[in-house]
């Protein structure tokens, strides 16, 4: 005899979800499943298409980070037009996208934690869901709520000076950029206002790396205890082992920090990345093939990217990385919690980025494009907010994508948010009488500290199940087909 607890849908992420929870006759979890409900297709959408257009089209798998699948897009086609080997892009080409990425990693993350995580913070896990949310943060700290709208629609003017457009925009093309930063945007995003500028950006994001410390000091061993355990950890660093969240080498360092992939080339992951499929979910399970499916998964993600690279190269950013990192004495940190940490650095990171970019001339003139010898195939690697994100096409001799691979970020987390949800699950529900909603909160909790994308993550491999329920006028099940 067991009990099933449904959580359904996940509250305050992007996309759909549910979780499946099965309790024993003690009352005890037995089993726990993140459940990804929704299905896309995108990898098959974009086949057909001439390969110029996947850019534009596979960004509409998400509102919340176009950006990431446009610029993982084109960094996958500067391969095939052959701007991708060599010197590589133009400076300004190569300096624009960055600008957009890190306009993108700074609104994400600031609606992520503003949004969606403070009224967890604020208010508490087992506070009343009435008042637990974006319209409770605003009527109880003012304040804070004007500074998340105000920073993330800063992130989003940058995304529109850059790409054209805040949502689904189209600045990235094969081989670089089609235009310039204006000088009247470069005023406005420099000098815009009293309260709108690059540096009041920074001065917010010192000032909520600093609220989160001090949250961080008061609730220590909440946060600390609610959910750890040790991993894998993947993310693309520069050459010289710094964190560069748009461009470079793969590297992955296990729970002692001891490298397993040590700074390979992106083009060749699939020597090294492999994915599983499994019938009760629509998102795949990626892992390491040096290691197999029951060892080799990994994190990736804020924590991931801080675990995995050396330095920060900004100095702010750095001064609280080193903070950051002393808290483990230097080695990866497994506490699910210390995501928000990491991601509030980033915006931090992404702030000073941003105002040094704004800063150079290269955005305001140069070349845009640079082409060479075309290929057949091209994979594009980057650090979008949630993580590391693939993006592979090949391409027939009429120009048309006849492959498209994506792993996003939230599919590269299916194993350590699963694993995730079994802890806080049992944490907080073995023995219990009764289920309450805090407790269910607690599971999405654990879930929303990966700031899960679920709708980039729902690509399946193989085919899609279908099932049909017959159920007669007094709701008793006559017959069950799946396919």
């Amino acid at each position: 005899m067991t009990k099933k607890i449904t959580i359904e849908p996940v509250t305050r992420v992007e996309g759909h979800g549910k979780v499946t929870i099965h309790l024993d006759e003690e009352n005890n979890v037995k089993q726990t499943r993140l459940h990804i409900v929704e299905f896309r297709g995108f990898e098959r959408f974009v086949q057909g298409r001439p390969y110029w257009e996947a850019p534009v089209l596979v960004q509409r798998l998400c509102g919340i980070c176009p950006v990431s699948h446009h610029l993982a897009a084109a960094k996958a086609l500067d391969m095939i037009v052959g701007a991708g080997t060599g010197d590589g892009l133009t400076p300004t080409g190569e300096k624009m996208r960055r600008l957009m990425h890190y306009g993108q990693i700074f609104q994400s993350h600031a609606l992520h934690f503003f949004h969606l995580v403070s009224p967890d913070l604020l208010f508490g896990i087992d506070a009343d869901p009435a008042i637990r949310n974006i319209i409770g943060v605003a009527m109880e700290h003012k304040e804070l709520a004007v500074q998340g709208v105000m920073m993330r629609k800063f992130g989003q003017e940058i995304i529109r000076a850059t790409a054209g457009k805040k949502i689904h925009g189209t600045g990235a093309i094969p081989g670089g950029i089609n235009k310039f930063l204006s000088p009247k945007d470069k005023e406005y995003l420099l000098n815009g206002s009293e309260d709108f500028n690059i540096e009041k950006m920074i001065e917010w994001s010192q000032g909520i790396v600093s609220f989160f410390k001090d949250y961080y000091k008061k609730n220590k061993k909440f946060i600390d205890d609610f959910s750890w355990f040790p991993s894998n950890n993947m993310s693309l660093v520069r050459k010289d082992g710094a964190m560069d969240l748009y461009h470079g080498v793969l590297r992955v360092v296990d729970h002692d920090g001891k490298k397993i992939l040590n700074d390979v080339d992106y083009q060749n992951y699939t020597d090294y990345v492999e994915e599983e499929v499994k019938n009760w979910t629509y998102m795949k399970f990626p892992y390491l093939k040096q290691l197999g499916p029951e060892k080799g998964w990994y994190r990736v993600g804020p924590l991931a990217r801080l675990n995995t690279c050396d330095f920060i190269p900004t100095p702010l950013a750095q001064k609280e990385f080193e903070e950051f990192r002393s808290l483990t004495g230097g080695k990866p940190n497994g506490h699910c919690l210390h995501y928000h940490y990491a991601r509030l650095i980033e915006i931090l990171h992404a702030a000073e980025v941003m105002r040094d970019l704004l800063n150079d001339p290269d955005l305001m003139k140069g070349e845009l494009t640079v082409k060479g010898e075309k290929s057949f195939e091209g994979i594009g690697l980057l650090e979008a907010p949630r993580g590391t994100l693939f993006h592979h096409y090949k391409i027939n001799e009429d120009d048309q994508i006849t492959m498209a691979n994506l792993i996003v970020s939230t599919t590269n987390n299916n194993i350590p948010m699963n694993r995730s949800v079994n802890i806080v699950a049992k944490n907080w529900m073995n023995g219990q009488a009764e289920i309450t909603e805090p407790m269910m909160n607690a599971v999405e909790v654990a879930i929303r500290a990966y700031d899960p994308c679920l709708s980039c993550a729902t690509h399946a491999l193989g085919s899609m199940p279908l099932e049909v329920s017959l159920y007669d006028a007094g709701d008793n099940l006559i017959d069950r087909k799946r396919t």
